[in-house]
């Protein structure tokens, strides 16, 4: 085990390296939206994850993807957008949107996760998804308002839109002005053999180099 982390420790330095001297490239760290999406970012990069409770790769990236918007606030404009299933709704994107709605989605955002990939906690139903919400301290009477709120419904139907704007066929996936789009997958396509910390690193040097390039334009 000590000689697994310390090759995967060598490896990321490795691709770390192999990287720092190059800028993104168009094609092959990440491509381009067509057409661009507008954004609300003002004077900040707008950065948007799209990712699911469900997906291990998501929880994988989150703690990094995590402290990275934080280390970058004065530059990017941070967004999550839950995706859907087949082009329907799932009771894990009302539990978001509904937390989102109440001002706590970035205080149970971890703890979510940790419920479903630790826990092993299943959120397949609305039961499920305001159970887990009392479970983790919240009043059952209000979140179950904000859950079937008119609120919810409509921050819904719009992440469903914008998965189909912003062509969103897997996750997590980073979008950066409207336009910029690069992933773990993506930017880790060049390791051999692959490696998914390695490539959530590498997809986080490609997005920091593209905000450099891009924070002046938001001036």
């Amino acid at each position: 085990m000590r000689l697994f982390r310390y090759l995967a420790a060598a490896l990321i330095a490795l691709c770390f390296a192999a990287s720092s001297q190059a800028t993104p490239v168009q094609g092959q760290d990440y491509t381009l939206l067509s057409p661009p999406q507008p954004t609300d970012g003002g004077k900040k990069v707008e950065v948007i994850e799209f990712f699911a409770f469900y997906c291990p790769h998501c929880y994988a990236l989150d703690p990094s993807l995590t402290e990275w918007a934080k280390a970058h606030a004065d530059k990017i404009d941070f967004k999550r957008v839950h995706v859907s299933y087949n082009g329907e709704p799932v009771a894990q994107q009302r539990l978001f949107y509904a937390l989102e709605s109440m001002g706590k989605e970035e205080q149970y955002h971890a703890k979510i996760f940790n419920a479903m990939h630790v826990e092993h906690v299943r959120v397949d139903s609305d039961d499920e998804a305001i159970d887990l919400a009392v479970k983790l301290g919240l009043d059952r009477a209000t979140f179950t308002s904000f859950y079937n709120s008119f609120t919810v419904q409509t921050k819904v139907r719009r992440a469903i839109q914008m998965m189909a704007n912003y062509q969103i066929n897997s996750w997590p996936i980073l979008v950066l002005d409207g336009k910029y789009v690069t992933s773990p997958t993506q930017a880790g396509s060049r390791m051999s053999p692959y490696e998914e910390t390695g490539a959530n690193a590498l997809m986080l040097k490609v997005a920091s180099d593209l905000v450099d390039q891009l924070a002046p334009h938001h001036r």
